[in-house]
């Protein structure tokens, strides 16, 4: 009540409608993502009381994440690294005609998450965040090694394509600095290199330019026509959202109150999920509802629960919570167990402001989604100019000089090879996305247990992890070849009856 109390102030409910906007528009916008929005934004709200200024910052960051899902659905380019699972669906959907169908189906599925997982940040921040710290390095490479054994799923047919593309993304995120050493790799002499390759580059490329070269070589596909009433959601796409978005919203809230995990290894790892579950997991990647609606509540869900660690532990959960326990400290306050009792109205002033912020996207979003989807019946004459100018210029503000614009360059190249010989793209960005994580997290295993990596099969979680991540990576090649020799042998027994 407390909470409550404090959040329906109309300053408060005024800034959190400001954040909430202005994160929708930062997340349009290629490169710049949540965390980049709270980090030019905060030197606004310094004058601000601490729980509005903090209201307006959250605002921004689940804001954002709406807005990143819009450019990754319409355009095929993700506003930030959390939205690209969804340019595999629902970029479909739009080149299908159902663009607008795709963009509800996204804010539905971000509105159930954001409530589930808010009432488990209300009701357990304090218990979980204390569940979280039993995780240690080797729980969180079982982890992500689960997380990598969703390759099975973005493989497509060609299993092996997807391993290549998997390992070509290990391979590039490893250039620079070694964790946890000095040793720089594949730099070439070059100061650029020394921190790594900047992944919202590399993914731009990719999605955008890459998308955009293979456009162009088809000759362009003709503007979408589609009527009013094609861009509303139907009522059997309506009724197939409620399930992969629960289950993307358990995973997300999961995922989400372990430090460092983030909302882009649960947006994999729910559409992984699906293509295991879903009653129409063969379809993935053609444009199908659960392949929207798991990774988005997905999203959304990690992006709440990582309030718990910050709030209660004052450990960041993830890039952009790690900004937000630099605004804590700049307005004088310390994340962690004392701040629920010292400053009660400000922490649940800050968590109620979320259920009135999604609201406000929701209702925001519900009814501009057919509005959005105009934008694809612009002739790609004039959209591919400013899909090229976005990106760039989105690139540009992530690295700060012009290097980060030949790395979108040079990705995009690489993007449109990848299309045209049918390489699949996810399993690169998960390599990518994973592999500074696996290395870091393996160097702390190796560690932990004196040169032996095996100590993830002594504890409990990890070793339950590790085996079902075996199972999920082994498990449909072996259950296709036994399809296949069941298939021959009773072709063979039909052949020889005749």
């Amino acid at each position: 009540m407390l909470g409550l109390e404090t959040a329906v102030s109309p300053e408060n409910l005024l800034w959190c409608a400001v954040g909430v906007v202005l994160g929708t528009l930062i997340g349009l916008m290629p490169g710049l993502g949540s965390a980049t929005g709270v980090a030019i934004l905060l030197p606004v709200t310094l004058t601000m009381e601490p729980v509005t200024a903090l209201i307006m910052l959250a605002g921004i960051y689940y804001g954002s994440q709406y807005g990143a899902s819009t450019s990754s659905i319409l355009i095929s380019t993700p506003g930030d690294s959390s939205s690209v699972v969804l340019t595999l669906d629902g970029y479909q959907m739009a080149r299908n005609g159902r663009a607008g169908a795709a963009l509800a189906i996204s804010a539905i599925s971000s509105f159930i998450a954001a409530i589930i997982s808010l009432m488990v940040l209300l009701a357990l921040a304090a218990p979980v965040a204390s569940w979280a710290l039993n995780f240690g390095p080797p729980e969180t490479l079982a982890i992500i090694m689960l997380g990598m054994a969703t390759i099975v799923t973005f493989a497509g047919e060609n299993m092996l394509r997807g391993i290549i593309m998997a390992a070509v993304g290990l391979l590039l995120s490893m250039v620079g600095i070694a964790s946890g050493f000095t040793t720089a790799r594949f730099t070439f002499d070059s100061v650029n290199l020394l921190s790594g390759l900047e992944f919202v580059a590399v993914m731009i490329g990719i999605f955008a330019l890459g998308e955009v070269l293979h456009q162009i070589r088809r000759g362009g596909e003709k503007p979408i026509r589609a009527s009013f009433r094609d861009l509303l959601l139907k009522k059997d796409e309506a009724k197939r959202i409620p399930g992969p978005a629960l289950r993307g919203t358990v995973l997300g809230t999961a995922l989400g109150v372990l430090p460092g995990a983030g909302a882009t290894l649960a947006s994999f790892m729910s559409y992984g999920l699906e293509g295991r579950v879903g009653k129409h997991r063969k379809k993935l990647g053609t444009g199908t509802v659960e392949g929207v609606a798991a990774p988005e509540a997905a999203n959304n869900a990690a992006a709440n629960a990582s309030f718990i660690p910050t709030l209660a532990l004052g450990i960041p959960g993830s890039g952009t919570t790690a900004i937000l326990l630099g605004a804590f400290v700049i307005f004088g306050l310390q994340p962690g167990p004392m701040l629920f009792e010292q400053q009660p109205a400000l922490v649940w002033g800050l968590l109620v402001s979320f259920f009135f912020g999604n609201l406000l996207l929701l209702l925001l979003n519900l009814p501009l989604a057919p509005v959005f989807a105009q934008v694809l019946r612009i002739p790609y004459s004039y959209l591919y100019p400013i899909i090229l100018v976005l990106s760039l210029v989105g690139a540009y503000a992530v690295g700060n000089n012009l290097f980060a614009v030949w790395v979108v360059f040079f990705a995009g190249v690489m993007g449109y090879f990848m299309k045209r010989y049918d390489f699949p793209a996810a399993p690169l960005v998960l390599g990518l996305v994973l592999g500074p994580m696996l290395e870091r997290t393996l160097v702390q295993t190796s560690a932990m247990g004196h040169g032996n990596l095996l100590i993830v099969f002594e504890r409990p979680l990890s070793a339950i992890f590790m085996v079902v991540a075996i199972l999920a990576f082994i498990g449909p090649p072996i259950l296709t070849a036994l399809k296949g020799r069941r298939a021959r042998a009773r072709e063979a027994e039909t052949s020889v009856s005749m």
